[in-house]
């Protein structure tokens, strides 16, 4: 394996859209969503260890995650965790991630890649990471994922694309999420993506873009350079992360970059947005009836999604387009065209019943 390729997995949010399965204190992330054994987080890790040297390969989450991630992660040194002591969203955690690479190998070229991701064919997921990592080291560009879109869906940002011979692609610009009447017109086009969050770029390239485009945030968290990977960076991050600007990399880095690159991939991606994305993803009876955990009896029902205790005896009777989620002493039953008001409902389940239910 090339020791310049590092890799960095993103584990800091809270996955609220899969309240009551993901909560504050257990993250979707950590959850085992397919009842396969293992986690999404620990599914990430093994996933990026057939391509980037254990040593290189860093966990980015909040602090409160570390014991979390430690019992996930058995193997994982402290060392390669960067603990976040405040929510600043994914251009500080990026910066922080890119300047304990730089101290470790200025050559270092890095992937920056979602805890919470499914992936269907990991070798082929494997040779494009590796070609993106190729290419990143050999080019000043910012690269990014780009999904072969297989419907007009809402759920996900779109990249427009220049055509060109060349597998990688210059980006003409970013959508987030369209209309359905926007997104069709995306999908007839053929030059459009879907934006996978996945990016892929040299230590060198994304820190010297942060110095054009958040100087503030690079001066503040640079100005600990020489405390990266010693005893002392703990410290320096508690006293400084919370400082930097709340601000996603897509706003805060990726728009104002002129040298943005997309290689188009297909290899069975979901980036497990919402219940009906994981619905999607499992086996599913006649009537399109999805099951993980318990026995599940359905009668006169279709297109749900049921996820409870395993074990749990169930019998859905007459039910039709529904999320039912039970997570021990929480059941959410919820029609699946008003899956986005979860994030809402579990803030109503804190106000009403207390923040230890959500």
């Amino acid at each position: 394996m090339n020791n310049n390729y590092f890799g960095v997995i993103m584990a800091g949010g809270i996955g609220s859209r899969f309240w009551p399965m993901g909560t504050e204190a257990f993250p979707k992330q950590f959850q085992d969503f397919l009842g396969s054994g293992e986690s999404l987080i620990q599914s990430t890790y093994a996933r990026l260890k057939k391509t980037i040297p254990y040593d290189n390969i860093l966990i980015s989450t909040n602090t409160k995650y570390k014991n979390l991630v430690q019992e996930q992660l058995h193997s994982i040194p402290e060392k390669q965790l960067l603990l976040e002591p405040s929510l600043r969203d994914t251009s500080a955690g990026v910066l922080y991630a890119a300047l304990k690479i730089n101290s470790i190998n200025p050559n270092g070229v890095m992937v920056i890649a979602p805890s919470d991701h499914l992936i269907d064919d990991e070798e082929a997921f494997g040779k494009k990471i590796k070609a993106a990592l190729d290419y990143c080291q050999q080019n000043d560009v910012l690269m990014t994922l780009g999904i072969e879109p297989s419907s007009p869906n809402t759920g996900y940002g779109y990249i427009q694309y220049k055509e060109s011979a060349d597998s990688f692609k210059k980006v003409k610009q970013f959508t987030e999420k369209p209309t359905i009447e926007i997104a069709e017109e995306f999908i007839k086009s053929g030059d459009y993506l879907w934006n996978s969050g996945i990016f892929i770029w040299s230590v060198k390239s994304i820190l010297k873009m942060y110095k054009t485009a958040l100087p503030e945030m690079f001066e503040l968290l640079s100005g600990g350079t020489s405390v990266y990977n010693t005893e002392n960076e703990i410290d320096f991050i508690n006293n400084n992360y919370s400082k930097a600007e709340r601000i996603s990399i897509d706003f805060g880095i990726l728009e104002k970059a002129n040298n943005i690159y997309v290689l188009p991939v297909d290899f069975g991606w979901d980036d497990l947005g919402t219940w009906g994305s994981f619905h999607d993803k499992l086996p599913k009876d006649e009537q399109h009836n999805a099951a993980v955990g318990g026995d599940v009896i359905f009668r006169d029902a279709s297109n749900n999604i049921v996820r409870t205790q395993p074990g749990k005896k169930v019998v859905i009777q007459g039910l039709e387009n529904f999320i039912v989620v039970e997570n021990e002493d929480v059941l959410l039953i919820c029609p699946k065209n008003a899956e986005q008001d979860i994030k809402e409902i579990s803030l109503d389940v804190k106000n009403i019943f207390g923040k230890e239910y959500t």
